[in-house]
């Protein structure tokens, strides 16, 4: 349940009559539910409905419903991603533990793909990720694209992300996962 304290630090952006449904159980169930392989409000609705019970048992609630696609929609569109990304952070920190001295996070930049906007003439949206090496952790993730439009070199968000996960004390490479895709024979 510790993904569950991270997410109920985000603020909740609707009002008092709205909050039938506490935002920290929608958002871990909404988590649950995609990584089940939901992929609209609704299905994420159905996930609720089927697993009402066993989700009730395992955080103590009383929920005799799941929440409307509605109101499951209006609880996620009204997150900030800042704040969504933050409670992520939080919850990778406690995932990754204390590591030796020099365990090695892998950095690696990627250009969204379809983010390009013509309409809009909005330049592709590129990403920072920080990946620990010796496990699946995903640590974190920043935005090459300032709030100006300008975009940051690769090396200069590197040091924005190491500072902001404190990650200091690590090895890092930077662009060294593009053998993910093809394995090495042998």
């Amino acid at each position: 349940m510790k993904l569950k304290t991270c997410l109920s630090a985000i603020p909740d952006h609707r009002r008092a009559q709205g909050r039938m449904y506490d935002l920290g159980h929608v958002l871990l169930f909404s988590v649950m539910a995609v990584l089940s392989g939901a992929t609209s409000y609704r299905k994420i609705e159905r996930y609720i409905a089927a697993h009402r019970e066993r989700l009730n048992d395992l955080c103590g609630l009383h929920w005799k419903r799941a929440p409307a696609h509605n109101s499951i929609r209006y609880a996620l569109l009204g997150l900030d991603a800042k704040d969504l990304e933050t409670a992520f952070r939080c919850h990778a920190a406690e995932l990754d533990g204390e590591r030796d001295q020099l365990a090695c996070i892998a950095m690696d930049g990627k250009t969204l793909r379809g983010s390009f906007d013509h309409f809009q003439d909005r330049e592709a949206a590129q990403v920072l990720s920080a990946l620990a090496t010796d496990s699946t952790l995903v640590l974190g993730h920043i935005w090459m694209t300032d709030d100006d439009g300008d975009k940051n070199h690769e090396i200069q968000a590197a040091q924005q992300l190491v500072a902001a996960l404190g990650l200091s004390d690590r090895l890092f490479t930077l662009d060294a996962l593009h053998t993910q895709k093809k394995p090495l024979s042998s």
